[in-house]
């Protein structure tokens, strides 16, 4: 309601995912320049009561509307902070503010390679390309419920708006976390015809019995963005609604959408992709700028939803400085995957080719995971990489630390977990600590990240 009240209203929204740490959430609410927050009093995950307000202030909030999660406020406000009842105005109607289709509409923010999170501004265009790929590639018709477990914070909240009711749909929304039998029952108590899934989460219904009792014969299709999936998992996962397939998505912020996808009119192959979304094109070339069957995936601008300027970086040096030709000689837009080109003409994901990791279907730069893990005692140099798993799914987070002289490197992987949970993210884990004694580096003293993965791959 907050979302949709400020977009007529004509503000921006700034979006900030409500499981970082305040630290983080100051950063981003700095960046943006950002008035007023609104937020929970507490919010209940997995039978825990966290404190958001208090998270909220502790990051530098200066007010704050405040929703209740029950008939009371659980917060103590402070003179600058209002209740949201006391926030909505007696009178439910307000002219809608127009705005030129370039203007600001959603300000949300994407890790770079150097540690600060890139922030990314949506126009009022971009939502056209959710919009597009929920009714082209997703087949969301009137009247369909659509749930899709995720959050304002990230891209796939305001895509769920928009992909949703512009093609008059109906959200479904759950106050249970997703890895729960509660939503799993949820999705068909609510008649759910599209269901948007991680492939961690997948990997946690199918380790549990948590889909057991549900009944999803309802579901016409799964949809699947954030991770590289797994073909097991999503065999398992289309098994359970009567083999309905599973449209794989990848994209990020900056495309509004996807630049990979798959249409309902197409075979179903699991934890693969078809085609290029509608309205853009891609090519996937080696290390030396040529085409290729396995390499890096770059997209042929323009297109709508393609961004076109950062609040904080220079736009052309991070998605067009340095980048070769296509071969006929298009201006090509990096992005950063790896893709395999399959026999069939499909395509599968092989995560990230730059810096930056998808850790539970969030992106994180590797430089921000080495910065919080450096604050532990005993380490003087880290470095931090995603591995695949064998068989293909979920980046597993991998640490390479070099201890000081004497330390204790057996308490690594325990602390460093502790770090990243207080100073980034509870939701990333540390898979594997490698101990070393040199990190591998170029004459410039750039980490080799891809030698390390290739290391840890063998």
């Amino acid at each position: 309601v907050a979302y949709l009240g400020l977009v007529k209203a004509g503000c921006v929204v700034v979006s900030i995912a409500d499981s970082f740490a305040p630290d983080e959430i100051r950063t981003r609410l700095d960046i943006a320049g950002a008035t007023l927050v609104v937020t929970h009093d507490v919010v209940v995950r997995a039978g825990k009561t966290l404190p958001m307000f208090d998270k909220v202030v502790a990051a530098g909030a200066r007010a704050c509307i405040v929703v209740a999660r029950d008939s009371t406020l659980q917060a103590k406000l402070r003179d600058t902070d209002r209740a949201w009842r006391s926030f909505l105005s007696r009178d439910e109607r307000f002219e809608a503010v127009a705005a030129a289709p370039e203007q600001t509409t959603n300000l949300l923010f994407s890790s770079g390679t150097t540690g600060e999170p890139k922030a990314i501004p949506w126009s009022h265009t971009t939502p056209l390309k959710c919009a597009m790929d929920g009714y082209y590639h997703h087949d969301i018709r009137a009247g369909e419920v659509v749930a899709w477990p995720t959050n304002l914070g990230w891209m796939m909240g305001p895509w769920l708006i928009y992909a949703s009711l512009v093609n008059r749909a109906t959200i479904a929304l759950c106050a249970d976390a997703p890895n729960t039998s509660a939503f799993c029952r949820f999705v068909s108590d609510a008649r759910v015809g599209l269901l948007g899934v991680v492939p961690s989460l997948v990997k946690a219904w199918r380790a549990s019995a948590m889909t057991d009792g549900a009944d999803w014969s309802g579901l016409r299709a799964f949809s699947s963005t954030g991770e590289a999936s797994n073909a097991d998992d999503y065999l398992w996962l289309m098994a359970r609604a009567g083999y309905r397939p599973v449209v794989e998505y990848c994209g990020g912020t900056e495309i509004g959408g996807g630049f990979m996808t798959q249409a309902l009119t197409q075979p179903a192959s699991p934890a693969t992709f078809s085609t290029p979304s509608l309205g853009l094109d891609i090519v996937i070339l080696d290390e030396d700028g040529r085409p290729t069957q396995h390499g890096e995936l770059f997209v042929v601008p323009p297109s709508i939803g393609l961004s076109l300027s950062l609040l904080n970086r220079d736009h052309h040096e991070v998605y067009y400085e340095g980048t070769p030709e296509g071969p006929h000689g298009e201006v090509l837009r990096r992005h950063g995957d790896q893709v395999e080109v399959l026999p069939n003409g499909y395509f599968r994901a092989q995560g990230r080719a730059d810096d930056t990791m998808n850790l539970g279907g969030i992106k994180v730069s590797s430089a921000e995971i080495e910065r919080a893990v450096l604050s532990v005692e005993g380490v003087a140099d880290a470095a931090a990489i995603a591995a695949e798993p064998q068989g293909g799914g979920p980046s597993l987070l991998v640490l390479y630390l070099v201890p000081v002289r004497g330390a204790d490197s057996a308490t690594f992987k325990d602390l460093a977990q502790k770090a990243i949970s207080s100073r980034l993210n509870p939701l990333f884990r540390v898979h594997d600590v490698r101990v070393v004694d040199t990190l591998p580096r170029t004459a410039s003293n750039k980490v080799m990240r891809r030698v390390l993965r290739d290391e840890y791959r063998s």
